[in-house]
């Protein structure tokens, strides 16, 4: 059974920081690709970064683009998001989710139909 389960998420003031944790268990994932997406009330859930477990690559939404890094930590199986530079539109709630597909163009990891296991989410709220 597939875990994923988020943390690191709060409140803080524009500009500030926050690192998202995202703990990973009940299989191996060295043949997956990572991601973390955001929703916000109202709005679709969108896609914010990615990584694959084996190799490294990361691949980034615009909007957070030279803000927010994604990286992971083998020997713990966990995956971080560290947001940087954090703007009141950065307010959602982040979603860790895991994608067993290997596709070569990472674009394909922006889309959430290619995922196959969610975290239950975690709340960032930034405010003025």
């Amino acid at each position: 059974q597939v875990q994923l389960v988020e943390s690191g998420g709060g409140l803080v003031q524009t500009g500030g920081s926050l690192r998202l944790s995202c703990a990973a268990g009940g299989r191996t994932f060295s043949s997956y690709t990572m991601g973390w997406f955001r929703q916000a009330p109202g709005k679709e859930r969108e896609f914010v970064a990615a990584i694959r477990w084996s190799g490294g690559d990361t691949y980034y939404g615009d909007s957070v683009k030279g803000r927010f890094t994604i990286s992971r930590d083998n020997a713990k199986i966990t995956v971080y998001l560290q947001m940087n530079s954090l703007k009141l539109e950065d307010t959602a709630v982040y979603y860790c989710a895991a994608s067993s597909r290997f596709y070569y163009s990472g674009i394909n990891y922006f889309d959430r139909y290619r995922y196959d296991y969610w975290g239950q989410g975690t709340q960032v709220t930034v405010s003025a």
